[in-house]
């Protein structure tokens, strides 16, 4: 039997870094110091393009002043609540369409003609029919994200390999069993695929949403900003915009995780 080294015994192994972790960070960190550095020499002038510390300054005062925290916290509310109505009913007609074929040949069509109209063209129709309050952004919101996410889960239903339902029905399984055990878990990752993309579109359409007749919002804050010619605050916003769309990717990023955990399961196993 060979002698180990009691030293050996009891010193914990080193952890190794994980580098893919901070390789997507690399490029962001480059750029913001390249700035800064381009705004301390003088190459970018401070009135028309700010340092990243006199816009990181900017902030720290709107958020001790509470006006910061206020606009991200209606911004996020206006999102949220337009991507769970948009969202909901786009799934909701995606699920009805890919099952039957009668809802599909009835209403595909015509939501495929709706959904090659530009969502943001509808800004004057909206506005003139419910007005500039919060239900014209919500409604923004929510037609902007109801496409993506009907399409990718009609794409994901109608993926679904029929052979396995029709190893369900031989099996006895009941339509609600093979819609809950065969269909919907063959389309989850199209219809996943689907929200992260419906995420961008949420914050794209509401930044124009916020900068149309609003008083509030982080569009609100950049449009106000520019009346007054504050660099600072419009590159904030953007940077805001920026930061929560990163999130947003990274909920997704995780639920998809969550959600398919079992394929990850079965990827490793092969």
């Amino acid at each position: 039997m060979e002698n180990v080294s009691p030293v050996a015994a009891v010193t914990p192994k080193k952890k190794k870094m994980n580098w893919n972790r901070l390789l997507p960070w690399v490029l962001p960190v480059l750029i913001i110091g390249g700035w800064q550095l381009a705004s301390s020499t003088g190459f970018l002038a401070s009135k028309t393009f700010p340092s990243p510390v006199a816009v990181f300054q900017d902030g720290v005062a709107l958020a001790q002043a509470g006006t910061l925290q206020r606009n991200i916290a209606i911004s996020l509310y206006r999102a949220t609540m337009g991507l769970l109505i948009g969202g909901s009913i786009g799934f909701a007609l995606g699920v009805l369409n890919g099952v039957s074929k009668l809802s599909r040949n009835l209403t595909d069509t015509s939501i495929q003609m709706l959904r090659t109209i530009p969502h943001l063209s509808l800004i004057p129709l909206v506005i003139l029919a419910i007005g500039i309050g919060e239900p014209a952004k919500i409604s923004l919101v929510s037609i902007g994200v109801l496409f993506p996410v009907y399409i990718n889960t009609l794409h994901g239903i109608r993926s679904v390999d029929p052979n396995l339902v029709e190893m369900g029905t031989s099996y006895g399984l009941s339509k609600w069993e093979i819609f809950t055990k065969i269909i919907f878990p063959g389309a989850l990752p199209t219809i996943l695929m689907g929200l992260r993309y419906a995420l961008g579109v949420m914050w794209t359409t509401l930044i124009v949403a916020e900068t149309i007749a609003s008083d509030s919002g982080i569009g609100y804050m950049a449009t106000n900003a520019e009346d007054f010619m504050d660099m600072e605050t419009i590159i904030l916003c953007i940077v805001i915009y920026a930061l929560l769309g990163k999130l947003s990717d990274l909920i997704a990023k995780n639920l998809e995780i969550l959600a398919l955990g079992w394929r990850q399961a079965k990827e490793a196993q092969q």
